[in-house]
């Protein structure tokens, strides 16, 4: 068996053992308040945030859901890490999670799980020039161990943006790689991460939940 199908198979093992911890009861709650990922995405994201070495960087937390459950996998953990997430904010209409100021909703949720002096929110649109400069700030280079995408299809962008910061094998986690709430999303950062799959900088180890993509970041 080749390596990367031996951590596929790693992965898929972790889950099911996740799911018979009790964090997998507290996570199931903060999906329903807080998040539109899969409850198995929310708690491979605790379990890579509580055993990766490096930090986490986030692109598009939302409400919070995702950076609640890497705030309880860094604090679970021994290491001290640091999570910075990057959220434009603005308002957004849904059928179960609107908010009309996302940024105050995302703060309001870190706080009420005692989250807050864990991460740190850069609050702008990932592209653009001062946000990109203000997550450098954060962040050393090569010292990221988790990148988790959760915003427009510019994933291919965001990865030319924060690339130096990636460790070599850093894991990765985009969301809507299917999506049958926004096909038309999925139809846009499906290709993407399929060319930086067949380019080599991404390896694949399977899809979770609805269609969340989680894999490999490889320096060249």
């Amino acid at each position: 068996m080749n390596e990367s199908l031996e951590e596929c198979f790693a992965l898929m093992e972790t889950l099911v053992q996740c799911r018979q911890q009790p964090i997998s009861v507290r996570l199931r709650k903060i999906r329903h308040r807080y998040s539109m990922l899969h409850e198995d995405v929310l708690l491979l994201i605790y379990h890579l945030s509580k055993v990766v070495v490096g930090n986490i960087l986030e692109i598009g937390p939302y409400l919070g859901g995702s950076t609640i459950a890497a705030g309880f996998g860094v604090r679970d953990s021994s290491a001290l890490k640091t999570i910075v997430t990057v959220e434009p904010g603005g308002r957004f209409k849904h059928p179960r999670l609107s908010s009309e100021d996302i940024l105050r909703d995302l703060k309001k949720n870190l706080a009420r799980q005692d989250l807050a002096p864990l991460v740190t929110l850069v609050p702008g649109h990932s592209g653009k020039e001062e946000t990109v400069v203000a997550v450098h700030r954060h962040l050393p280079p090569a010292s990221v161990g988790l990148f988790i995408f959760d915003a427009d299809a510019g994933i291919d962008r965001d990865l030319r943006l924060y690339r130096d910061l990636f460790e070599d094998r850093a894991w990765v986690v985009i969301d809507d790689y299917y999506s049958a709430g926004d096909g038309e999303k999925a139809d846009r950062i499906r290709p993407r991460v399929d060319a930086l799959v067949a380019a080599g900088e991404l390896s694949s180890l399977g899809l979770y939940g609805w269609g969340t993509w989680i894999g490999r970041w490889c320096r060249r």
